[in-house]
């Protein structure tokens, strides 16, 4: 039992740490206001991350494109995560560093929305994600941990969870995206159920 607790207690002290970070809510509200202002010119959001990231990327896509609280109409976001046969195509014949890379080229265009998902800061398919979405002019948001790693450095929005514990940080985004699709979905319906 007192190491259960000591877990819990672990994953509370690091959200309250986050808390305390000068700069994370606003960086979150910025992160809402840059998805908000593409899907109102018509873009679309685009997800991708590793292992227990690539399930919070399909998460996100989840809540966005079905809903989180409200009924309304649904959100165009992609989870690059999802289609099997395009990774394993790519990373087979080509380099599973670049699979997010030739995703985003495929898919990706100007006003659109970029956001990478990773624990270390450092994952090299993440960050050449990013560095395609840069070059098709789309806007960058990252949630990582530790330092932010080369990430954070790519990312117009970077919200970091400075930890070095995997399974803590991970924990703490799945608050904050939360946070994010809630206020996201409530900026798309004014405020109320569709």
């Amino acid at each position: 039992m007192e190491e259960i607790k000591k877990i819990i207690e672990e994953s509370i002290e690091t959200k309250k740490r986050f808390l305390d970070v000068e700069g994370n809510l606003k960086s979150i509200g910025i992160a809402v206001n840059v998805i908000v202002e593409s899907f109102k010119n018509g873009g679309k959001v685009l997800i991708c991350g590793n292992g227990g990231s690539a399930a919070d990327a399909q998460h996100i896509a989840g809540e966005l494109v079905d809903r989180f609280l409200l009924d309304r109409k649904g959100l165009p976001v992609i989870a690059l995560t999802t289609d099997s046969s395009v990774i394993t195509a790519w990373g087979n014949d080509k380099d599973f560093n670049k699979i997010f890379e030739r995703q985003v080229e495929a898919l990706g265009k100007q006003g659109d929305v970029l956001i990478g998902i990773s624990t270390s800061g450092n994952s090299e398919n993440v960050v050449k994600g990013m560095e395609k979405a840069k070059e098709n002019g789309m806007r960058i948001v990252s949630l990582t941990g530790k330092d932010g790693g080369k990430i954070k450095e790519l990312s117009d929005v970077n919200i970091n969870v400075e930890s070095s514990e995997t399974p803590r940080i991970q924990e703490c985004h799945s608050v904050i995206y939360h946070i994010i699709c809630e206020l996201v979905e409530k900026e798309m319906v004014g405020g109320k159920d569709d």
